[in-house]
């Protein structure tokens, strides 16, 4: 029986005075890619930042996170383990790093790279191998401020993937791309699929979500909505009650797209 990827158990979690969760749970068991969809104020957000420790769930209340069957975590190890691609990470990088430099960072989980750091030939490579993979390998000496948004992101996965994560969480990944640039890595998030990663995607466009993927789970409201295959959930009535706007889903080529009713 494969262990779970992420198991939420119970949880009731706060950001600032806001209760987002109030007895949340949520199973994710490892090699299931999985969509996570719903409108703003869901509650995707905190779940990203529950999962990646910038936050934690209110103690004593009986609530439990396992994140890959354990509960303690070296947040530094933790980081490296399960790759995180969040905006929030993309917009406080450090825009002076080289581009070598970024996807070498994530051996330490750190932003940048600095003195103390210790890379080993087999590291460097490891990174060079990672950037021509991703087709990014001319940028090595290129700072990452002065990089388009899409080059940005693929240098960030990058720095997840050095470590050979069995897992990366997307964070609405075309956000900000135009359209050449969001094909361009939506393809690349399909083949790490295909390649056997798990991958869990955290969006509200229905675009964003590869055919590769059958397991969506719909949040509103800080709950979970619905869950289950995409060909049960994606519909019409579903989302319309979801958004709360009359809405029209169509299918083309394995994606979806939604228009108004």
């Amino acid at each position: 029986m494969a262990e779970n990827l992420l198991e939420l158990r119970n949880v009731t979690a706060y950001r600032g005075a806001t209760r987002v969760f109030d007895g949340f749970s949520l199973v994710i068991a490892e090699g299931e890619s999985t969509v996570i969809l719903g409108p703003n104020g869901a509650g995707k957000t905190t779940l990203l930042k529950l999962v990646d420790r910038e936050i934690y769930p209110v103690a004593g209340e009986g609530g439990s996170i396992r994140i890959m069957g354990s509960e303690r975590w070296n947040i530094w190890e933790l980081r490296s383990r399960f790759g995180i691609l969040s905006n929030d990470l993309q917009h406080e990088y450090l825009g002076c790093a080289k581009g070598l430099n970024v996807v070498l960072s994530g051996f330490y989980s750190s932003i940048d790279t600095w003195r103390h750091q210790e890379f080993s030939p087999a590291d460097i490579e490891k990174a060079r191998s990672v950037m021509r993979r991703l087709g990014i390998d001319a940028l090595a000496d290129r700072p990452f401020g002065e990089m388009s948004t899409g080059q940005q992101r693929r240098f960030l996965l990058g720095r997840a993937l050095v470590n050979d994560p069995c897992a990366l969480l997307f964070d609405e990944p075309t956000a900000g791309l135009d359209l050449a640039a969001s094909f361009h890595y939506m393809e690349t998030i399909r083949r790490l699929v295909r390649e056997g990663r798990t991958i869990v995607l955290v969006t509200h466009h229905l675009h964003e979500i590869p055919p590769e993927i059958s397991r969506v789970v719909l949040l509103r409201d800080g709950r979970v909505f619905m869950e289950g295959g995409k060909e049960r959930l994606l519909t019409s009535p579903v989302l319309s009650e979801l958004f709360g706007i009359r809405l029209r889903v169509f299918k083309e080529n394995g994606f979806y797209q939604v228009l108004p009713a």
